[in-house]
């Protein structure tokens, strides 16, 4: 019931800001609304305040804003219809959503850094990740247990225990350390030999230390913030440019790892079990998300919309509607396409939790 509850919450909460975005726009240059829908399919209640019906329905994830005359067939041209605005206003309108998506996640990272703090590794010699696989993993290291000696030698420090550790590629090494149970500290010493890194001629067992949350001032979480929503942008930009590289260029398969709904469902059922603050991370980086991705130019995304209004303006006239149709097609056709093959990616990926 809690995943549930928190997969709806995080969907309707990305969406709702999305639509409410396209909504403000279109009351601030009077282009009536007509219905505000959270979900698709049949409306299960609603109701109509300040002359908007505003609906909820049968699938909840997803949602959506229609105002009057957004069918290019239907409008009239009234001027508190879609269609009866200049193109730059129709720009206003789609180019809201995104930037609210953008705006949500600003504030989710900004009351992360503000209220939780910034993570910093700690140089407490406290074990805070164990790596599935590696020697720690093996010889039963849990998270919480704190080294005391390596090799004989006491260590106070992460540092200290981490240069033991490094210097000892293949060797076998002696480790002791302290977990705290309900029957009170329990201490042991166990024997393993880390594996060897190649690249760096080190030893490693697979742990990280604990991390500290530091809060940041006022200033410093906006700061943070905003790099984070550039860094996420330009990294996932680079992501797909490569990707898209070795398709073109290279004529390779792209290996692109894609979430559909099945994926994204398992992530936050995941997530809520690490508590509040990795939920309102998440949040973060789907609105972010979706936000980029709506400003790409694909017909039916916001971007693909935002891209013919500027052709529309370019051109001091309305677009042939016959092109209009066949790029809204296209647009529909590769979005179906992405769709089918993150979903697919999502299936194998629970295949091979399912069979591990």
């Amino acid at each position: 019931m809690l995943t549930t509850l928190a997969v709806l919450f995080v969907f309707s909460t990305v969406v709702v800001i999305h639509e409410m975005g396209h909504l403000l726009v279109c009351r601030a240059l009077g282009v009536r609304v007509e219905k505000f829908a959270v979900g698709f399919g049949k409306e299960i209640f609603g109701f109509d305040w300040k002359n908007i019906r505003w609906s909820f329905c049968l699938l909840p994830l997803g949602g959506y804003v229609k105002p009057a005359g957004e069918d290019i067939d239907d409008n009239t041209g009234a001027p508190d219809e879609f269609f009866g605005q200049n193109w730059y206003r129709r720009i206003a309108i789609a180019i809201a959503g995104p930037v609210m998506n953008y705006l949500l996640a600003f504030l989710c990272f900004f009351w992360i850094m503000f209220y939780w703090g910034e993570p910093k590794p700690s140089n407490e010699p406290l074990i805070g990740e164990v790596v599935s696989g590696y020697p720690a993993q093996i010889a039963g290291f849990q998270k919480g247990d704190r080294l005391l000696a390596v090799n004989g030698v006491r260590v106070s420090t992460w540092e200290d225990a981490a240069a033991q550790i490094h210097k000892s590629a293949e060797k076998t090494i002696d480790i002791q350390y302290v977990r705290k149970t309900s029957l009170g500290d329990e201490e042991k010493i166990v024997a393993l030999v880390p594996k060897k890194d190649a690249r760096e001629n080190r030893g490693l067992i697979g742990i990280s230390p604990s991390i500290n949350m530091t809060p940041l001032g006022f200033s410093d979480s906006l700061r943070s913030a905003k790099n984070q929503c550039i860094g996420l942008s330009v990294m996932t930009l680079r992501y797909l440019g490569e990707a898209i590289k070795n398709a073109v260029v290279h004529r390779t398969s792209p290996q692109l790892e894609l979430a559909g709904p099945i994926g994204i469902v398992s992530v936050i059922a995941n997530v809520v079990k690490e508590g509040m603050q990795a939920l309102v991370s998440l949040i973060a980086i789907i609105s972010l998300n979706l936000g980029l991705f709506n400003l790409f130019p694909i017909p039916l995304l916001d971007g693909g919309h935002m891209f013919l209004y500027l052709l529309e303006g370019i051109n001091r006239g309305p677009l042939n509607k016959k092109a209009v149709r066949f790029a809204n097609i296209a647009g529909a056709t590769f979005l179906i396409m992405i769709f089918l093959f993150a979903t697919t990616q999502d299936l194998t990926r629970l295949k091979a939790t399912f069979w591990k």
